[in-house]
């Protein structure tokens, strides 16, 4: 069990990576509804337990199956992204150990998260019921193709990268919504973009940072 000092280096650690990339990113800080979120949400539940000492270090730390845990900063970054609202209903690609739908379910009211590799959907839907996250809701599936069934969603982020931007994420994507995901290909240039979509459809789309996400896997790879 970490000490809530290890949770506090965490937090700054985040706190001076932001500052330190504000160039690219335009922020000098998080919405402190997110940064309370990275703080309550115990990562080293979410790691494989060989690696639980590393836990809350600012880094990506392997989970299995060629899979990694996100960065903590990057985590922060594209939850801050999405301007999650307490009422929104939000699309993961890419449940991973379900760290990332963790810090999304405390900010808005509804997430569901799709992950491709069935074992880890498996351990994520038990974790995160295990620890309480009602509000989430887990599938094992091809997230290229979104959740048909919930949409329209207010957010959407991908954890993972994509060669291109799949066209039935922006179309379940509502009217005011954000996507955030990186897109480049495997092991090589990735951008983290932030794409809005308008009252009329229309598309705005943002270059935040470089980014390294492991490779979107399913229809993208076909």
């Amino acid at each position: 069990m970490p000490s809530s000092l290890s949770t506090q280096r965490l937090i700054r650690d985040i706190e001076q990576e932001v500052e330190a990339t504000r160039y690219y990113t335009g922020r000098g800080r998080l919405d402190s509804r997110v940064m309370a979120a990275m703080a309550a949400v115990k990562r080293h539940e979410f790691v494989p337990p060989d690696l639980e000492y590393r836990a809350y270090d600012n880094g990506p730390l392997p989970i299995g199956h060629g899979q990694t845990i996100s960065q903590p900063y990057i985590v922060a970054l594209m939850t801050d992204l999405l301007n999650p609202k307490a009422t929104d209903t939000v699309l993961e690609v890419g449940a991973g150990s379900g760290y990332q739908a963790a810090i999304l379910s405390k900010v808005v009211k509804q997430v569901y998260t799709v992950e491709i590799v069935p074992p880890l959907a498996e351990e994520a839907e038990q974790r995160l019921k295990r620890l309480g996250y009602a509000n989430v809701e887990v599938r094992c599936g091809d997230g290229y193709a979104g959740w048909p069934e919930h949409a329209p969603f207010d957010g959407i982020l991908v954890a993972a990268a994509a060669p291109h931007i799949p066209q039935p994420l922006l179309d379940q994507l509502k009217p005011g919504g954000r996507l955030v995901i990186p897109v480049g290909q495997a092991y090589a240039s990735q951008e983290l973009l932030v794409i809005e979509k308008a009252a009329d459809g229309s598309l705005n789309r943002e270059t935040v940072l470089p980014v390294a996400f492991v490779p979107l896997t399913g229809s993208l790879g076909h």
